[in-house]
């Protein structure tokens, strides 16, 4: 059974104010450079990124030329095979044809993200085949039968272990997937369930234990788990809940737990992220960052 050496792990989309994935405008090699300095100072020995692009090489050279005892996770950002009419807010109609691109990108993307793996093989220490690609609600998903193909891809072509990042629920529906994989990477969201922070690491707990109890020859970790601290009223999120002293509160109980159990968990994620969502700036996507966007720390990371 493949093993990671505990150490804390963060998700990593260093977007400023002005940048995007959506217009591929990347930080550049300094802001890089001062991103990795960040996290190591405050001892992340893990990151995760989404997407196979210049971006993530860049990363990997940053960590390279630093000499930075961080290791990556990266994925393949995909983008959706299938018309998906439960996804609440993304109602498409492709076409044949253009789910046929669709595919063609994929398949690209599958490419870029076993040529960097195998470029930067002293920094990537894992790669993914997807990340929430199979949800009933999901905007970009993936058949199953296709994650499992790129599945052994990765294998047959990288010599890195093979994941994929999914959602505690979804991930008892999956066996056809689980069974590639080499470690099960699982996203926890109390917050979204409208739990409160008091009962925040409680919901975590029990997922943890359900999903090694589905799968107990695979190793289980978390690829992302986190508290906003901003978040528009009459969302799934209940009253009150998204603020910086409960972002604090929830990440000490769980750094608490998963320091003592040794569980490595991503946490979402290092910094906000204003380029997503629509223009409201309390929007709960823009405001999961344990830093502000400019880089100064919020109250948990102070």
């Amino acid at each position: 059974m493949f093993e990671m050496e505990y150490g804390r792990a963060i998700c990593y989309s260093g977007y400023r104010e002005g940048q995007s994935p959506v217009t591929e405008t990347y930080p550049t090699y300094d802001q890089i450079v001062e991103d990795m300095k960040i996290l190591e100072k405050h001892g992340f020995k893990y990151i995760r990124m989404y997407d196979p692009v210049s971006y993530a090489e860049m990363t990997c050279q940053v960590i390279r030329d630093l000499g930075l005892n961080i290791k990556l996770m990266l994925g393949p950002g995909l983008i959706s095979e299938v018309n998906n009419p439960g996804c609440p807010w993304l109602k498409t109609n492709y076409s044949a044809e253009e789910l046929a691109e669709r595919a063609k990108f994929n398949d690209k993307r599958i490419d870029d993200l076993i040529r960097i793996a195998n470029e930067y093989s002293d920094v990537i220490n894992v790669v993914s085949i997807g990340n929430e690609n199979t949800p009933d609600w999901g905007a970009n998903n993936v058949p199953v039968e296709r994650l499992v193909s790129f599945a052994k891809r990765l294998h047959e072509e990288t010599d890195k272990p093979v994941t994929f990042n999914e959602g505690a629920f979804e991930w008892p529906r999956i066996p056809q997937i689980a069974e590639q994989m080499d470690i099960i990477c699982v996203h926890s969201y109390p917050l979204w369930h409208g739990v409160s922070v008091e009962d925040g690491l409680a919901e975590n707990k029990e997922w943890y234990q359900k999903i090694k109890e589905t799968y107990p020859d695979k190793p289980v970790i978390f690829s992302e788990v986190g508290w906003a601290t901003k978040s528009k009223p009459g969302t799934e999120m209940g009253e009150g809940q998204t603020n910086e002293a409960n972002q604090k509160k929830y990440y000490d109980e769980f750094w608490a737990w998963a320091d003592e159990e040794q569980i490595i968990a991503y946490m979402f994620e290092a910094f906000d992220e204003p380029w997503k969502g629509g223009n409201d700036p309390i929007e709960a996507e823009k405001n999961w960052g344990i830093y502000y966007v400019d880089r100064t720390p919020k109250p948990v990371m102070e």
